[in-house]
């Protein structure tokens, strides 16, 4: 059976014939047009409407089985939704076929219209499949693309030396000091646009100089190049807070979160030079005389261990017994009650901001110059730590006592 024209199809009349006889296609279409003829009158008599195009060719199948036919008839039409029922009504007035009884029966009317709205939804879901597939990630690819050439274009060469860095760095109060270029444009990426990368192991000397200028925080590897750079960074410049990535971990492989998480749980310089043993270099002194001077010798004699009463000492030594390990701090009042618990790194910033009486201080860390300084302000009368650390000055009127001192080995 050949294909029908849907072009300008509405309808499709689809009916079943029977026979009680043999029959063949061009009997059933003679049928069809000789006994509606005249039935409908000349606005609606087949003839006429197949000859204006709107009634299409009918199709005819048919097949013979004990001397019986039997098929389908699909008849065209672009007729209007009431005209194709009234042709279709008058198709069931069939009753013979040639010399054959015949009964034809209407089954159904398509509206070519609903089957055409769907092969048009089906090919737009694989228009859009295709769209997803292969249009989207060449939309993304391009804003990735837009994006990479806005951050190469603000990256610039900072300094005598040259260096990758952002471009607010000579705006920004504070900068931070990372390792490599791909650091740099990582950071650019997510919106910070103060960092300047050191490009090797040996620290430039504009990174020293903005050092004396800026507030500083070291966001380094979190591997053993990240610690060496780390190193002579705290020896060299003068480095306020130290940032490092998770261990084993890259700056530039870290995800947003990764990268904001490390910043904000940076600690003071002074905390990880005393971790890991590291002495500023000193700077050579200059040239005033010809003749070196002599000095005279003076003996510093060590503080006496303080000598503690009502104990006191066993009660720090328990505090200190319980922190350790923990890198968290007590503020005890005078009655050794414990005011708050927080953490070492934040420790300088809570005792600082306390608006209560704090007498003794009790943490899990190292005593730095500039947490006794923040201690002697608050006129605190202790300060427990694990050690000492370099301390360039000493207030009179605060104690100082470590793990050794508390008898803990």
């Amino acid at each position: 059976m050949g294909k029908i024209d849907l072009g300008t199809t509405k309808y499709v009349i689809h009916a079943r014939i029977e026979t009680n006889g043999v029959v063949e296609k061009p009997d059933v279409v003679g049928a069809i047009f000789g006994q509606t003829e005249g039935l409908l009158g000349n606005d609606l008599d087949l003839r006429e409407l197949q000859k204006t195009g709107r009634i299409g060719r009918i199709e005819v199948e048919i097949e013979t089985k004990g001397g019986k036919s039997r098929g389908t008839v699909k008849v065209p039409s672009s007729l209007d939704k009431v005209e194709t029922a009234i042709l279709a009504a008058a198709l069931e007035t069939i009753d013979r076929v040639g010399p054959c009884e015949a009964k034809l029966v209407v089954d159904s009317i398509e509206d070519v219209r609903i089957s055409k709205r769907r092969q048009v939804i089906e090919r737009a879901k694989e228009i859009l499949a295709t769209m997803v597939e292969e249009i989207t990630p060449d939309s993304v690819e391009i804003t990735e693309e837009v994006k990479e050439a806005i951050r190469l274009r603000e990256i610039q060469e900072y300094g005598p030396d040259k260096l990758p860095a952002g471009p607010n760095i000579d705006e920004s109060d504070a900068i931070i000091v990372v390792e490599g270029r791909a650091d740099v444009l990582l950071l650019l990426k997510y919106g910070i646009k103060n960092a300047i990368a050191v490009e090797g192991t040996s620290v430039p000397k504009t990174i020293i100089d903005l050092s004396k200028k800026k507030t500083v925080t070291a966001f380094v590897d979190g591997d053993r190049g990240g610690e060496l750079i780390l190193r002579e960074l705290l020896q060299v410049a003068e480095v306020d807070f130290v940032a490092r990535a998770p261990d084993g971990k890259e700056v530039e492989d870290l995800t947003k979160k990764e990268i904001f998480k490390a910043l904000r749980n940076k600690v003071p310089a002074e905390q990880v030079m005393d971790y890991l043993s590291i002495k500023k270099k000193e700077e050579p002194k200059p040239f005033l005389s010809r003749r070196p001077q002599r000095q005279k010798k003076t003996e510093e004699k060590p503080a006496p261990k303080p000598v503690e009463k009502d104990g006191k000492l066993e009660t720090f030594k328990k505090f200190f017994t319980d922190l350790s390990g923990t890198l968290k701090a007590y503020l005890l009042d005078q009655d050794s009650n414990i005011i708050k618990e927080v953490a070492v790194r934040d420790l300088a910033m809570a005792l600082k901001n306390s608006k209560d009486v704090v007498s003794v201080v009790i943490f899990d860390g190292v005593i730095t110059q500039r947490l006794v300084e923040i201690a002697a302000e608050k006129e605190v009368e202790y300060l427990v730590g694990a050690k000492v650390g370099n301390l360039t000055k000493k207030p009179a009127n605060i104690r100082l006592l470590t793990a050794n001192d508390l008898g803990i080995a």
